[in-house]
This record gives structure tokens, C-alpha cells and sequence, in this order.
């Protein structure tokens, strides 16, 4: 066997089909790279290598068969090939130098090629960056100015389509909004929005036909890697927005999973004109949210969204419009209601029940049931909507509140508004500062919470959020003398805004400040608007000033609102969604007033809600004056153990996660 190997081997050189097989796997190569290199470019469909993969492996075929039958000769160019058994070893005649020279010019390009296609290239810095992508802002070239929000839809469109792949971290149009006006070099705004890769281009319109230009740009170096035009008729604009993605994501290498694929694919809508309505509804709800909410502009989305349904009452993202606008007008008009934003969850089902793969859907349901204090369905919601969209930054927002405020797991609090901050660096970017960093301050490390709010005055020059955050930094751990130092400089800075008045009023309370107190809630009672969601539990502070300064029947006035506001709170099962504070404001009510039993009845309510929640009322047990009356007694001493027993240990896991992670 192995001679008949040998012999085999022997007769392929002697026909010199191993040459030939050398040769046209070179030259198959180069085509390969050729095609590769072109199909983008050229705007070749994608299936374009496979073809010409298969057409080479057919002509590979037909080349083996012709280099056994025929040969070439220096001498009389293609013969016949003599069979061996008709030649003698001596009459063998030897291959000419050109077949030599071409085989081995064509080994080294094999290997050549094979080591550029298995080694990551040296100049192609590409591979080496982290698939970050930002979407800016869109020329608009057209002349009539009330169609821009076409060039917007675009924009929103790529984004929310790359926004789909998991591989590749997006930001949403609030982060690249800020360079609309002011254009600043790549450089610039990839650092600023730390990402890798920028899309450029513009949008013109005339008549139907739109030409829609985008270019990829290398935000490190500036340097625009891919080019390409689509000129298409209107109508199509649906496909063009998911072909861009598509092309956008191979460019910079990003695989794109069968079921990614599909949702980039999906078609939101059939018609046409409902789609153009509902793309003049966002685009007025985000001038709304973009501009000190003007009323105006949120009828205006209303009636947009609506008019889209009425071309495709199908349409499952006009129903999550629809949710969004519900919910800016009717929240605290029916905050006390039984049924509060049940519209929402309605037009959020109606939603889904089009399309069950609807990410924005899903965070809207998050949000809801979160609101009425359904914790485990909203972070179930949460991930269904960063299933089907990895770069919601919303979903991992609303999860790291409750992970924080219910449950007190301050390793997914953390976890998930560090999420948030990476997927959105704009306007709302110091705000999402502020969370982190308060999560911070909630379990004890300050300076990690001073960095932050360092980092969002940084961006929006807010001083008041600075000193507001110091004084609760000197405030947790019982450096109440400082609260009080911070907490005046803080309401200084304004002393009309009724939340610093709040915050001072807290700390007077707790240094027990008792005129000061009063003065200040006074000035509050004048500026605050009652029914806002910090002055409702402030009522019973503003009892305790009046009662320590004798003023008893306004005292019991303020302590019955707040025990009123409770209960109902509590009637409605939305305690969880207000932070457990019900329960601890009626404990401290109740201990104030010497009904004992209703007060520990509260406190036990408030240690068995949920699983460590009560130690967000770590500090507030600690030097609360309300509860100066039971606090020497043993059943509130116990409790105030356990609370420390169970902040301690978070505040060590937290710690251990933090240095595992390189974060302290």
C-alpha cells in the first residue's frame, strides 16, 4: 500500500498536476482577497464570496482533470501527457524552469496570504479596538426645513438597529445630540463619548428619491475607513436603515447572531405614512424631553402617535409612544389613585401583543411595575428588554434603583448603573453620576460618591448637587455638625428651591436645631409643591419642629397628613415602589406619639418586606429623634443591631466585589 502511495505521489509530479494545484490555489486566494476587499465598496451583494468561492472550487476541479490529461511544454506547448507505463525512466522529460519559478512563487503567496488571514495584521489597528459606536447627527441638505425629522428618523433608526447586537456597545441619540451644532473633531468626541468608531454623513430629500451618505470613521485617528452612498426611493427607507446596520457591523467585525439579524430586519410597519407619523411623534416627544417638558410638544407627539395608528393599528411602537406620553401627563394627577398609569401597562400589552420582541416595550412595563412596587415583575421586564436590546441604558438604570432601594444588593446596584453610565454620555450623563455615586453613599464609601458627583459638576456645573451630596457624605455616618455646615452653604446657593430646604430641614431636625428647623419648614411649606414626591414625606418632620417649639395642634395637623399619606400608600400595595419609607415614617410617627405597638408593628413590617431592604434606615435609626422615646428599650435596641449586623455585611461584599474588580 504505501508503495502504491509513493507511486501515486510520483506520477502527480511527473504530470505536474501538483504545480498546477500550487498555482491556482494562489491565484484562487488573491481572487478570494480581491472579492473580499471589493464588496463593500462596490455595493456587492453579500453573498458575492460564496459564489466565488464555489465557482473556484469548480474550476479547481476542472484544472486537477486537465493537468492529468494534458501538459505544457517549452518545446510544443500543450500535449497530451504519455501514460507511464509507454515511458522509461530516462525518456521522462524534466518541467521547464517557468513551471518551477511559478510554483514557487506560488507557495509563498499561499503562505504569504494564510499568515495575513491568521495573524492579526499589523497596521490594522481596526481589530484591535473595543466595538464601541456612536451615530452622529446627520447633514440635513434639503431645503424645507419641516422635514428634517426625516434625516432624525434615520439617525434613530441605524442607532436602534445597532443598538441591537450584543457584541457592540451603542450610544443613543441623547449622547450625540450635543454635536449637532457643534461639530468637534472625532478625536474629540470619541474620547468624550468613549468609543471607538463614528458614523458620519448626511441626508437629502427631493420629491421621493433620498440620498442618504455614511461614512465610518476610526474616532482615535480620524480616519474615514468605509464610504458608501444609497440612493433610493422613499418608500425603501425602511431597508436602507437595516441594510446600513448590517453593513456598518461587518465592517468593524461584529458578528451578528441569526436572531439579531432578524429583529434588524423586521419591519416596524407596512405603511408608510403610519411610519411618518409616528417619526413626527418621537421627534416632538424628544424636543419635549429635551426642552424643559413644553407641554405643547407632548400634545403634539399624542396626536402624531395617534394619527399613526390610525394608518396601522398594528403598530407596536406608537402603543409605547403612546405609554410614554400617558405617563408625562397623568402622574401625579392620578398618583393617589387606585389605578394609577394602568394605561401604561395597557398600551404596553397592546404593544407587545404586535410584537413580543419590542425591547422599548418591555422597559415601559419595567417602569410600571416598579412604580407600583412590584420589584421581582419589573427587573423580570428589565431583562427581557435588554434580551432584545443589550444597550437599553434605561432598563439597566431602573434595575439598579430597585436592586438598590428594595433590595439592597449594592452589587447589582453598582453593576447596573455603571451599565447605564457606559451606554449614555449625554445630557442625562450626571445624573447618572449622581445615582452611582448615591449608591456609593448608601453603603459607605464616600469617597467613591464624591468622585462621581465631582464628575457630573464637572459636566453641568450643578453646585448645588455637590454640596447637596457632601452634606449627606457627613450626614450617613453621623457628622452631624458638618450636615449642618454643608447643608447651609447648599440652600445659600438658592434659597427658594424647596428640595435643599428639605434637605437642610432633615439635618435640623436630626442636630435637633429646633427654631432653626421651624423657620426653615416654613419658608418650605411656602415653596414646596405639596404632592411632589419628597414633600409627602416630610410632613412629619414638620410636626416635630412645630411640637418642639410648642406650636402642638399644627403639630398633630402635619403628623396625622403624614400617617393619612402613609396608610393610603400602604392601601395601594406601593410601598416598595416608594422605598419602604411608609413604613418606617408611620414607625416614627407612632413612636413619637407614644403608640408603641403601632410603632414596632411598623418596624417589624419594615424589617420583613423585604430581605436586607431596612438597611437603607441604617443611619436614620441610628439618630432619628423621633424615636428617642423607645430607643433605650430592648426590642428597639435588637432591631437596631440587626439593621448594623445586616449593613456591615453588605458593606463588606460590596468592598471584596469592588477590590476583585479593581474599582476601590
Amino acid at each position: 500500500m504505501p508503495n502504491k502511495l509513493s507511486q501515486f505521489w510520483q506520477e502527480l509530479k511527473r504530470r505536474n498536476v501538483t504545480r498546477v494545484l500550487a498555482v491556482y490555489i494562489a491565484a484562487a486566494f488573491m481572487i478570494l482577497e480581491l472579492v473580499d476587499m471589493t464588496t463593500q465598496p462596490f455595493g456587492l451583494p453579500d453573498w458575492s464570496m460564496k459564489v466565488a468561492f464555489f465557482v473556484l472550487l469548480a474550476g479547481l476541479i476542472v484544472a486537477v482533470i486537465i493537468s492529468w490529461i494534458y501538459d505544457i511544454h517549452p518545446e510544443g506547448g500543450m500535449v497530451k501527457t504519455v501514460p507511464a507505463h509507454e515511458v522509461k525512466k530516462v525518456d521522462i522529460p524534466s518541467s521547464s524552469n517557468s513551471w518551477k519559478i511559478a510554483s514557487y512563487v506560488s507557495f509563498v503567496v499561499i503562505v504569504g496570504l494564510i499568515v495575513m488571514n491568521i495573524v492579526p495584521r499589523t497596521n490594522n489597528n481596526r481589530k484591535l479596538l473595543e466595538k464601541s459606536i456612536a451615530v452622529l447627527p446627520l447633514e440635513y441638505l434639503s431645503e424645507d426645513p419641516n422635514k428634517e425629522y426625516l434625516a432624525n428618523a434615520v439617525l434613530d433608526a441605524i442607532t436602534g438597529h445597532l443598538s441591537l447586537i450584543e457584541g457592540l456597545r451603542v450610544m443613543p441619540r441623547t449622547s450625540v445630540e450635543q454635536y449637532r451644532e457643534n461639530r468637534k473633531s472625532a478625536m474629540e468626541i470619541g474620547e468624550e463619548l468613549d468609543v471607538s468608531y463614528l458614523i458620519e454623513g448626511s441626508f437629502l430629500m427631493i420629491e421621493d428619491q433620498v440620498r442618504l451618505t455614511i461614512q465610518l470613521v476610526v474616532a482615535e485617528e480620524g480616519d474615514h475607513v468605509f464610504f458608501k452612498e444609497y440612493d433610493r426611493n422613499y418608500k425603501d427607507i425602511i431597508v436602507v436603515q437595516s441594510e446600513v446596520a448590517k453593513t456598518i457591523a461587518k465592517e468593524i467585525e461584529v458578528a451578528i447572531s441569526p436572531e439579531e439579524k432578524q429583529l434588524i430586519e423586521k419591519s416596524p410597519t407596512t405603511d408608510l405614512t403610519a411610519y411618518d407619523f409616528y417619526q413626527r411623534g418621537r421627534e416632538e416627544y424628544w424636543k419635549y424631553s429635551s426642552e424643559n417638558d413644553n407641554r405643547e410638544l407632548l400634545e403634539r407627539a399624542e396626536e402624531y402617535y395617534h394619527e399613526a395608528l390610525n394608518y396601522d393599528s398594528t403598530f407596536a411602537l406608537a402603543y409605547t409612544g403612546l405609554a410614554r406620553v400617558y405617563w408625562d401627563k397623568h402622574y401625579w394627577e392620578t398618583f393617589l389613585s387606585g389605578n394609577f398609569l394602568d394605561s401604561v401597562l395597557i398600551l404596553a400589552d397592546v404593544a407587545l401583543s404586535f410584537d413580543d420582541q419590542l425591547a422599548e416595550a418591555y422597559t415601559v412595563r419595567g417602569d410600571y411595575y416598579s412604580e407600583i412596587g412590584l420589584a421581582e415583575k419589573a427587573i423580570e421586564e428589565y431583562d427581557k428588554a435588554t434580551i432584545f436590546n443589550p444597550n437599553d441604558w434605561l432598563a439597566y438604570w431602573g434595575k439598579a434603583w430597585l436592586y438598590r432601594l428594595i433590595y439592597c444588593d449594592y452589587v447589582r446596584a453598582i453593576d447596573n448603573f455603571q451599565k447605564a453610565v457606559t451606554l449614555n454620555r449625554g445630557s442625562e450623563l450626571p445624573t447618572l453620576f449622581e445615582s452611582l455615586g448615591g449608591a456609593y453613599l448608601g453603603i459607605g464609601f464616600y469617597e467613591k460618591c464624591k468622585y462621581y458627583i465631582q464628575e457630573a459638576v464637572k459636566l453641568d456645573g450643578d453646585s448645588m448637587r455637590y454640596y447637596r451630596y457632601l452634606t449627606f457624605c457627613e450626614f450617613h455616618p453621623g457628622n452631624l455638625l458638618k450636615a449642618v455646615e454643608y447643608g447651609e452653604k447648599l440652600c445659600a446657593i438658592d434659597t427658594t428651591n424647596d428640595y435643599n430646604l428639605s434637605v437642610l430641614g432633615l439635618i435640623y431636625v436630626f442636630h435637633g436645631q429646633h427654631e432653626e428647623a421651624l423657620g426653615l419648614y416654613k419658608r418650605y411649606i411656602e415653596t414646596a409643591e405639596i404632592g411632589q414626591d419628597y414633600s409627602l414625606f416630610d410632613m412629619h418632620r414638620i410636626g416635630w419642629a412645630y411640637w418642639q417649639n410648642g406650636y402642638k395642634k399644627e403639630a398633630e395637623y402635619y403628623f396625622k397628613e403624614q400617617i393619612d399619606y402613609c396608610n393610603r400608600m400602604n392601601e395601594l400595595e406601593r410601598a416598595a415602589s416608594e422605598q419602604l419609607r411608609t413604613f418606617y415614617d408611620l414607625a416614627a410617627v407612632y413612636a413619637f406619639i407614644g403608640e408603641k405597638e403601632k410603632a414596632y408593628e411598623n418596624l417589624s413590617f419594615l424589617n420583613q418586606s423585604q430581605n436586607a431592604g431596612v438597611i437603607n434606615y441604617n443611619r436614620n435609626l441610628k439618630y432619628d429623634p423621633l424615636f428617642n422615646g423607645i430607643r433605650d428599650e430592648p426590642e428597639f435596641q435588637q432591631l437596631l443591631h440587626d439593621v448594623e449586623s445586616k449593613y456591615q455585611a453588605e458593606h463588606e461584599r460590596v468592598k471584596q466585589w469592588l477590590e476583585k474588580n479593581d474599582m476601590l
